[in-house]
């Protein structure tokens, strides 16, 4: 009986040792990878266009402040209103557009409640300096008709998976992986959008119904762990 025993005892650590040697289940992706600016932080600019008042110039504001990187304007129900964020880099000397937010019909402010046509709501883009992404605030604001968001990405200098290498990887990243992704809190996880990409163009553009985060990420694949 007892060596039937240390026969069993020995078979079921064998089984154990032969199960640890094989891989685990496939596990889901952490999460989306998200692009980074190339190099340094790049220099932000933005100019605001109330095309209503102002038959469509466009108003240079001061620098982006190096210590929040935000833009604010007046959003207002039944007018065109738009902003427009340009970087600059070490890299090169020309100037490149980031963002583009237009709005015309903010609908319903958190805390404050249905807007009235004419009524306004002050508009704050920040700019995330580390990876290619905004938050837009109020958080919350809702549109009736969507507001049109362009965010371009080409501030990664065609470096999307963060090896410090452009190569034929970032190609394929671009064509089959690569997208626009938002989340409402920072304690909240990120989900793809809908957003229209434009290879040509390193650009996502969005019919956004409401602000939240926004940021352009390449889908990780799934992983097998050993």
């Amino acid at each position: 009986m007892f060596v039937r025993r240390s026969f069993l005892v020995f078979a079921l650590a064998l089984a154990v040792v032969r199960c640890a040697d094989q891989p685990t289940a496939v596990k889901p992706p952490a999460g989306p990878q998200f692009l980074r600016w190339s190099g340094a932080a790049p220099q932000f600019n933005a100019q605001t266009q109330a095309r209503a008042r102002r038959s469509g110039a466009m108003a240079l504001t001061p620098p982006l402040s190096l210590d929040q990187y935000t833009v604010s304007f007046w959003a207002v129900r039944g007018e065109s209103r738009s902003v427009r964020i340009n970087y600059s880099s070490a890299i090169d000397t020309v100037t490149h557009p980031f963002l583009e937010l237009t709005t015309t019909d903010p609908l319903f402010v958190p805390g404050v409640g249905e807007l009235a046509q004419g009524d306004s709501v002050l508009i704050t883009v920040t700019v995330d300096t580390s990876k290619i992404g905004i938050r837009l605030e109020p958080t919350g604001l809702q549109f009736g008709t969507a507001s049109e968001l362009k965010i371009w990405y080409g501030g990664a200098s065609g470096d999307l998976n963060g090896d410090g290498v452009a190569d034929s990887t970032d190609a394929q990243i671009e064509q089959t992986m690569l997208g626009l992704w938002y989340r409402e809190y920072s304690d909240e996880s990120w989900t793809a959008v809908g957003a229209t990409q434009s290879a040509e163009d390193k650009l996502f553009t969005y019919a956004l119904p409401h602000f939240c985060e926004f940021a352009v990420a390449q889908l990780l694949e799934w992983a097998v762990q050993f």
